[in-house]
């Protein structure tokens, strides 16, 4: 990745979610520097040959070189990486550290206390979906996180997609609806069906994919009412309709919510962890 002066974004994970970022950023042609860390060598050569970003085995040199820090582990691992990072050698007279946590279910409150002040906190929450520039991105902020600092953050990820700022305690009910595993999983359900009734592979996730990518990309390119497509794509006495209340009356919209609540549920035992 072409690297420029400007911010310096330091991402401490090379797992999912920074293959994810990173190949939108590139995608985007993000011009600023980015550096990825991670204790595991080879994830940092699978990123530096697939994506040419550059990359730092040592924490405390990329820490050294970051304007901004994402937090990019698994919410199991963040308590010791921000253990790791205290126990830096980090030059005092810098401006205060600005970290963004982009682990699911643990709050500011938790961050503040595993790396307390002049440590400034953000939480972000992006879809792996940013990898082709159609990211969906919550932030929250710290009350310290300065009016610059969360420009740039702004700036960041809207390069991978549309970015939205919620309050804090939305965050959880935001992270497990939005995930693009509903979509990929009603994917493979609904072909998986179609092939059982019939359909061949390839025909079958074509008819899906058409049902949920391009029924729902009108819908966001119409502007027309959710409740006149359904009206529309749904007449009564038709098969569409006859599908949907069988669907509705085997307990569809109940497992949906019931999924929601069991997605909190593991938010909150993430946040219990921390």
């Amino acid at each position: 990745m072409k690297m420029s002066t400007g911010l310096t974004t330091v991402l401490l994970g090379g797992g999912r979610i920074t293959n994810a970022l990173v190949a939108g950023l590139q995608l985007a042609k993000y011009d600023k520097p980015i550096i990825v860390h991670d204790r595991n060598p080879g994830k940092l050569r699978q990123l530096k040959k697939q994506y040419g970003v550059a990359v730092e085995p040592s924490l405390q040199r990329a820490v050294e070189q970051a304007g901004l820090v994402l937090i990019a582990v698994r919410p199991d691992s963040v308590s010791d990486l921000l253990r790791e990072i205290r126990k830096l050698e980090i030059d005092k007279s810098r401006r205060p550290l600005m970290l963004v946590s982009l682990a699911a279910g643990i709050p500011l409150s938790k961050l503040r206390a595993r790396m307390p002040s002049p440590a400034r906190w953000a939480r972000a929450m992006p879809s792996p979906v940013c990898r082709s520039g159609r990211g969906l991105t919550a932030l929250t902020f710290d009350r310290p996180f300065s009016s610059n600092a969360r420009r740039d953050v702004r700036e960041l990820f809207e390069k991978v997609g549309t970015v939205l700022e919620i309050p804090e305690s939305q965050f959880d009910v935001f992270t497990v609806t939005f995930s693009s595993s509903h979509g990929y999983h009603a994917l493979a359900a609904l072909a998986a069906s179609a092939q059982r009734l019939g359909l061949n592979r390839e025909i079958a996730m074509t008819a899906a994919a058409h049902a949920l990518a391009d029924g729902i990309l009108s819908w966001r390119e119409s502007k027309i009412p959710l409740e006149r497509l359904l009206q529309e794509a749904a007449t009564p006495g038709g098969t569409a309709a006859a599908a949907m209340k069988a669907m509705d009356s085997s307990g569809y919209q109940q497992s949906i919510r019931r999924g929601l609540h069991a997605g909190m549920a593991r938010a909150r035992k993430n946040a219990k962890r921390a």
